[in-house]
């Protein structure tokens, strides 16, 4: 393999994510990305879990929602050990899906006739959290050698910091608009009750936990509505 190639490659698909518009672009760009760095890679996705619930997202053909689907079917696979972290390993390959494989007994068999021959997991993690787990497919068996993995893991490092930065972004972007929705209801409420500012925000924050209704949702109804609304 080639890396002063890849690592140019990377360098620019880094810069790439950085500049994307919303977390959902960034996520296609990283299965993009991998499906373009990663030799043998046919398709790739990402999978989420949230509790008990599981979410696939941004994939890059059908195929990556029909394994994610069996695998949470099954509850077993290693797209699911690598985003749940259960085992402390932050990798998964399955070399050759025509070998019986005893980590995964149900998985296995069920993914060949879906056409998969091999595949590798990565945990998509910082220092803080864990996002869920990058996932590789291809067709072929054998198809992932070490520099395929060593390569994985590389695109999977920038992705997690990439897309920890995208949703710090997004947070950021939401907490701006949330606060200028309430600057504007307060400035509703104080004009029609001839309130001052405090005694205006005290109504949004009363009305907010008397009714169970997060204080954006009740400054966005006093905004479409001029007024408070009636209990």
């Amino acid at each position: 393999m080639d890396w002063q190639r890849f690592a140019e490659q990377i360098g620019a698909m880094a810069h790439d994510l950085l500049e994307q518009p919303s977390v959902d672009a960034t996520l296609g760009r990283i299965t993009g990305s991998a499906t373009e760095l990663v030799a043998g890679c046919d398709a790739a996705g990402i999978l989420v879990l949230s509790g008990q619930e599981s979410l696939s997202v941004a994939p890059s053909e059908p195929l990556v929602v029909e394994l994610d689907q069996l695998q949470r079917k099954l509850d077993q696979g290693p797209c699911f050990d690598a985003a749940r972290h259960s085992t402390g390993e932050r990798v998964f390959r399955i070399a050759d899906f025509t070998d019986a494989e005893s980590r995964w007994p149900d998985f296995v068999p069920e993914a060949l006739k879906l056409g998969v021959g091999s595949m590798m997991g990565f945990l998509l993690f910082t220092e803080d959290e864990d996002f869920g787990a990058l996932n590789f497919y291809s067709r072929r068996p054998g198809a992932f050698t070490d520099d395929s993995e060593r390569a994985g893991v590389l695109l999977a490092s920038h992705a997690a910091v990439a897309l920890s930065a995208a949703r710090t972004h997004a947070q950021m972007e939401q907490a701006v608009a949330t606060r200028h929705q309430v600057g504007q209801a307060m400035g509703i409420l104080m004009a029609s009750h001839r309130i001052p500012e405090n005694e205006a925000f005290n109504a949004l924050r009363r009305y907010s936990q008397d009714n169970n209704v997060k204080l954006r949702d009740v400054a966005l109804l006093v905004c479409e509505q001029g007024a408070l609304p009636k209990r």
